[in-house]
């Protein structure tokens, strides 16, 4: 039977990983998987090794058995995981020539069973961690071998950096996770990086025959495990591999000799000069990591000559550059070339002897780069990031040693304008991809290049002058000129395009730089060429308009507004002298209405093109804030606002007409606008209540025409979507602007009751169409939203509680009706149901902190509109696994501070719940008091400190006996006391946190922790004492003596007096922990009680 079944799970294997039908597909998946789940794939998996046929049957194998060993409910024992592993081991090293994907797997197989067995003891050894002595017989035998060992190594590294232990495990992955991966480095790592450097020594000292595929593969292998050594997580701060400004390596000071001796850095730099540019980009790779050890590892002397033999090494492959002609190459010298001035000081450079001849080189490098745009355009960012930190430093640097920046900083600056423009054309005669497609990409360079360009301005200067003063000229004459061809004109204008992008860039580069007259007369110079050449383009917006000039405008307006418009600017300032002189505008009003009159022109000409209709709204946003009030009163004078607030119709702007977008999603841009004309009313309405209804007329026109469909039965139903989502997002718009108690009420008066039976009807007719729902619910949770105190009712007002009744209705209408839509794809979850219940928590949540209602009054007159809505808030959130509330970071946020709201304040009501929800709303904050967004953080302990209260009132009171207690009270009670470990593990978690992690809002941990340790004072004299003997015996007095002093003067109540206390002790203790722990020879980590 067992050959049989062998030979089926083969043919399945083969289904599974060959065919081509999917149907077959997923039949061989299902099967496998119960394969997978079934009591003897222990021994299956096994006789799959030994005797299986093909390589997929192995491969099989060895996944089957990683997930058996990753299972966190019914975990194999130890000894299981133990002949496992020497299994894998064996057969390893019998098999050299596996089928390259099974050997990954079986390795992956060995990392997996090594890092979850780390703290696995028998008989006082841990024994998956003799990791080294497991690879050293691979290491002495033949190439193959050599490439398993090193492999072996460098997957296990990597295997323990990773965060994520296990999908599945929710015992709090990180904080066990650092708990591993700080053991394997104070264990470990140092031996391993020793041991891969020693490999490469001995390998460069034998002349390697490349060219055998064998040893092209040990050598690669070696370069990647001393990468994944460098690269490794030392101190538990990078959540994100992808970014790549984390430009310090935390090096432990333990491994400081590796780095004092410059054999290391010469390593890998004698490497990189002898071995195929297939290979050296990771040499170049782990240069990276080495030129960016942390800056506290060396004293100055040190650094100083670290930093020589850096630049020497530097200057070698600068002056022999011809394998940078491979573009892997490349990238990773331009990151190393940024990481010279990311750690490094300009003052500090100067010093080293072959400065001026380095930065010399690094110069035309530059200029050379930028020049061959076409080539790796993802690396200019490292060489613009050096400039542009270079440039910033100048004013700072002390050193008496000349930095020669002014000579070759205009060089760069120069070199990237004149390369953009002379891009346009070659872009346009091969039809390639056009960068300013790229908005972010241009974005980012610009920012940097607003800093380079301020260094030596004058010269920026001059030579935008020239340059645009050049292409303008040509321009018009194209324009005027009867016969000039269509693609002549393109050209100029992307010429033009660049310049007015790079003249805003310089423009808001002001910000970094102490200016002078000189240049701020400079940049009238640089604005009145902009402004005359928009003149020009928007008199032909009849004919023809160009969408891409129009964006580079709008970024140019962005710029000029921060810097030149408001108080912060002298009206005496040379720029406006200059706008003066040429333009005619004399004074900031006249410069205000050149925008608005841009911004009309935008919207009326450019109503289809959602990307300049959308940044055109952000500018009149922008300018209808106006920080300083003056500026906004001069605004609300300008005739073209007047008429924007009395005619903001389909007629004269066409992105708000209804029949024409193709999309409800487009429409976003009506908030934006309506928030600013909202804002732009209030300047001047006070409790003008004509001045409104006038206002708000074509949106009771809408309204109105809306609910003339809903009252037939047969209407349109994509014009009624498309009505109604509009006029809502209008409406939130307003609503959002209106933050005064009197222009609040009047737009209350308006909306409430007459039409919202609307809302609650559109709800009800479209809950499955989110582009409909999102929008009316968002409305409504702005609308619940008491914004700087607006929703105040007078005393005789039921309005309170009336707005109350319709946002429980919406809840619940909603809630009941997105239950009932059945499973949605993982892929689209989000979209379909949890955006809106995300809305709906934070609807739930402003209206119960808006302090308007009394919430008393409910049960008192037998109201269930409370109730409703609470019982709703259970049913949705139990609808969501554990993982979507911490996996999306709009919906945690939104349950996180209402699950605060609600334990504040409604703490009865949770202690009425039932057991399960409960125990899943205690989860849920045990969870999130690991997350790495500090907000949701901060929500759970407060969370838990409102329960850990709670709790602590109601054992008091239990053990005075009153006859009084309630029920419900006592279930919560015994709920808990059923379940301490669920308690237990969160004063272990957050006490973990605040010993061994980055904890960044202590004082919020603080609260909660105080009554954790009252409640469980047998369990925290335990965690302690593990603590404490898990150090080493010569700290284990101090470590005893930081607990003494953290509970020293604390009584056994909550007040106040005795928190403010504790929270004061907890700051000393927590110091007095980490200066005990550093001075540590190792971690701390080697307590089990903490997993």
């Amino acid at each position: 039977n067992e050959g049989h079944s062998l030979a089926q799970l083969e043919i399945l294997c083969k289904q599974l990983y060959e065919t081509t039908e999917t149907g077959v597909r997923l039949q061989a998946e299902k099967a496998l998987v119960e394969f997978t789940n079934s009591p003897d794939c222990l021994s299956k998996c096994q006789l799959l090794l030994e005797r299986g046929s093909s390589s997929y049957s192995q491969l099989l194998a060895a996944t089957c058995l990683s997930k058996l060993v990753s299972r966190t409910s019914n975990p194999l024992p130890l000894e299981h995981r133990i002949d496992i592993r020497n299994y894998v081991l064996n057969y390893l090293a019998t098999r050299p020539k596996l089928a390259e994907f099974v050997t990954q797997a079986l390795i992956q197989l060995y990392s997996r069973i090594t890092k979850l067995g780390w703290f696995d003891c028998q008989k006082d050894d841990y024994v998956f961690r003799n990791v080294i002595a497991d690879v050293t017989r691979f290491l002495q035998d033949s190439v193959e071998h050599c490439i398993i060992g090193v492999t072996i190594l460098s997957q296990l590294t990597n295997e323990i950096n990773q965060k994520s232990i296990n999908t599945a495990d929710t015992s709090h992955p990180l904080t066990k996770h650092r708990k591993i991966a700080s053991s394997f480095r104070d264990s470990s790592l140092f031996d391993i990086f020793t041991l891969s450097c020693n490999l490469l020594k001995q390998a460069s000292g034998k002349n390697l025959n490349l060219n055998d595929e064998s040893q092209h593969g040990l050598l690669m292998q070696l370069l990647k495990l001393s990468h994944n050594c460098l690269n490794y997580d030392f101190i538990g701060t990078s959540t994100d591999e992808s970014s790549d400004d984390l430009c310090t390596v935390q090096i432990p000071t333990s491994w400081r000799s590796a780095f004092l001796d410059s054999s290391t850095l010469q390593l890998f730099f004698d490497l990189y000069h002898s071995i195929p540019p297939s290979l050296s980009p990771l040499v170049l790779s782990c240069l990276v990591q080495i030129a960016s050890v942390r800056r506290s590892l060396f004293n100055n002397a040190e650094r100083a000559k670290f930093l020589s033999h850096l630049v020497d090494g530097v200057k070698r492959i600068l002056e022999n550059p011809q394998s940078l002609s491979d573009p892997n190459n490349y990238h990773e010298f331009c990151r190393l070339l940024a990481r010279l001035k990311s750690n490094y000081q300009l003052g500090e450079l100067v010093k080293v002897e072959n400065y001026p001849e380095v930065i010399r080189l690094i110069a035309n490098f530059t200029v050379t780069s930028l020049q061959h745009w076409e080539f790796a355009p993802n690396s200019v960012h490292y060489l613009l990031s050096l400039w542009q930190r270079l440039a910033a430093s100048v004013p700072y640097v002390k050193a008496t040693e000349p930095h020669l920046l002014e000579t070759y900083t205009p060089e760069v600056t120069k070199a990237y304008i004149t390369s953009r423009l002379e891009s346009v054309c070659i872009i346009l005669r091969d039809g390639l991809e056009d960068p300013l497609d790229d908005a972010g990409l241009v974005q980012q360079q610009l920012d940097q290049l607003s800093t380079i360009g301020r260094c030596e301005y004058e010269k920026t200067c001059a030579l935008l002058v020239q340059l645009f003063d050049q292409s303008a000229q040509t321009y018009q004459e194209l324009l005027q000129s009867t016969n000039s061809s269509t693609i002549d004109i393109t050209v100029q204008e992307g010429r033009l395009t660049w310049l007015v992008y790079i003249i805003g860039a310089v423009i808001g580069g002001r910000v970094s730089f102490a200016s002078t007259d000189e240049q701020d007369a400079m940049d009238g110079e640089l604005v009145c060429r902009v402004l005359q050449l928009m003149n020009l383009t928007d008199s032909r917006l009849a004919q023809a308009g160009n969408e891409r000039l129009e964006l580079a405008m709008l970024s140019f307006f962005e710029q000029f507004r921060k810097i030149y418009i408001g108080d912060q600017v002298q009206k005496s300032s040379k720029l406006y002298r200059r706008l003066s002189e040429v333009l005619g505008l004399n004074d900031e009003t006249m410069v205000l209405s050149v925008f608005i009159g841009k911004i009309i022109t935008n919207l009326k000409y450019w109503g289809q093109c959602e990307p300049i209709t959308s940044k055109t709204l952000q500018l009149l946003n922008d300018l209808s804030i106006g920080y300083p009030l003056p500026s906004v009163r001069k605004l609300v004078k300008l005739s073209a606002v007047q008429f924007m607030l009395n005619n903001h119709t389909s007629e004269h702007f066409s992105f708000l007409g209804v029949n024409n977008q193709s999309n409800l999603s487009d429409m976003r841009c009506r908030t934006t606008f309506y928030t600013a004309l909202g804002r732009l009313l209030m300047v001047d309405l006070g409790e003008d209540e004509d001045q409104f209804e006038q206002f708000m007329l074509p949106l009771t026109a809408a309204f109105e025409a809306v609910a003339q469909m809903f009252s037939t039965n047969t209407f349109n139903e994509q014009e009624a979507k498309r009505t109604l989502v509009g006029l809502v997002r209008d409406l939130r718009g307003i609503a959002f602007a209106f933050n005064a108690k009197t222009s609040f009420m009047m737009l209350f008066d308006w909306i409430y009751p007459a039409y919202m039976p609307i809302l609650q009807r559109a709800i009800e007719l479209w809950y499955h169409v989110p582009a409909c729902t999102t929008p009316v619910l968002k409305l409504m949770a702005e609308l619940v939203h008491n914004r700087s105190q607006r929703l105040q009712f007078d005393v005789s007002s039921p309005n309170g509680i009336l707005l109350f009744r319709e946002t429980s209705k919406m809840i619940t209408t909603y809630g009941n009706r997105i239950l009932t839509i059945g499973e949605v794809p993982k892929d689209q979850v989000y979209s379909v149901k949890l955006k809106g219940v995300s809305v709906c928590f934070s609807m739930l949540k402003a209206v119960l902190s808006g302090n308007y209602v009394n919430f008393g009054v409910f049960r008192l007159y037998g109201d269930d509109a409370l109730d409703n809505a609470l019982q709703t808030f259970i049913k949705l959130l139990l609808s969501i696994p554990h993982s979507d509330l911490l996996d999306y970071p709009k919906l945690s946020q939104s349950f996180y501070s209402l699950l605060e709201v609600l334990t504040q304040d409604h703490m009865n009501f949770i202690a009425s719940l039932e057991p399960h929800v409960v125990m899943y709303i205690l989860s849920s904050i045990s969870e999130g008091l690991t997350a790495l967004d500090t907000m949701v953080c901060t929500g759970c302990c407060s969370s838990l400190d409102h329960i850990v209260t709670y709790l602590f009132k109601q054992l008091s009171r239990s053990t005075k006996k009153r006859p009084a207690a309630m029920a419900t009270d006592d279930r919560f009670l015994h709920i808990m006391q059923q379940h301490p470990e669920m308690i237990q593990q969160m004063l272990s978690t957050v006490l973990n946190i605040i010993i061994f992690e980055d904890c960044r809002n202590q004082w919020s941990m603080s609260r909660p922790l105080l009554g954790l340790i009252l409640l469980n004072e047998k369990y925290f004299a335990d965690l302690r004492n593990s603590i404490v003997n898990s150090q080493p015996p010569e700290k284990q007095q101090a470590m005893h003596l930081c607990f003494e002093n953290l509970m020293e003067g604390i009584e056994r109540n909550l007040l106040t007096k005795n928190r403010d206390r504790f929270t004061q002790n907890l700051s000393v203790f927590r110091r007095e922990v980490n200066d005990s722990m550093k001075n540590s020879s190792y971690g701390v980590n080697s307590n089990d009680m903490m997993s």
